[in-house]
């Protein structure tokens, strides 16, 4: 059961970050050239919302399927000394978190908005910074340790 959900989560990290460079690239379109926000965007955006909250169901799991089965989640006295150990424990659970957060915001929060140029903007913004938390813990912060 958890390698099979660990390869899950390690092959939904790329579509998602697909779709999230798919979700950014066409709202700044939509906020430079001036287009109104279609059923188009609004779908690509419901897909990367409801893509990044199975992630983060399949990362919960995860967690603690590795903290009972004692794989790479370990609370003890060497957890913060290890770097791979703080990685898996803390650092990558909080900051995804975070990136979902964000993801969330965007979408929620263009739903709310009247004008389309708002929407496209709070899109980009709030997903472009979901993109750079994602690309610095995975291959930043993680120093090859998220390796699957």
């Amino acid at each position: 059961m958890y390698s099979g959900l660990l390869v899950t989560h390690s092959y939904l990290r790329y579509f998602i970050l697909i779709m999230l460079i798919i979700v950014i690239v066409m709202s700044l379109i939509g906020l430079v050239n001036k287009k109104p926000y279609t059923k188009t965007h609004d779908k690509t955006g419901l897909f990367l919302f409801i893509c990044t909250h199975i992630q983060l169901l399949l990362g919960i799991i995860l967690y603690i399927v590795s903290y009972t089965s004692g794989g790479r989640v370990q609370f003890n006295s060497e957890t913060m000394k290890n770097a791979a150990l703080r990685y898996f424990a803390v650092e990558h659970g909080l900051t995804m978190l975070i990136a979902v957060v964000f993801i969330t915001l965007a979408r929620t929060g263009a739903k709310k908005l009247a004008v389309d140029q708002a929407k496209h903007r709070r899109l980009f913004i709030f997903n472009l910074i979901a993109l750079i938390i994602i690309i610095g813990t995975v291959y930043g912060l993680g120093g090859g340790y998220n390796t699957y």
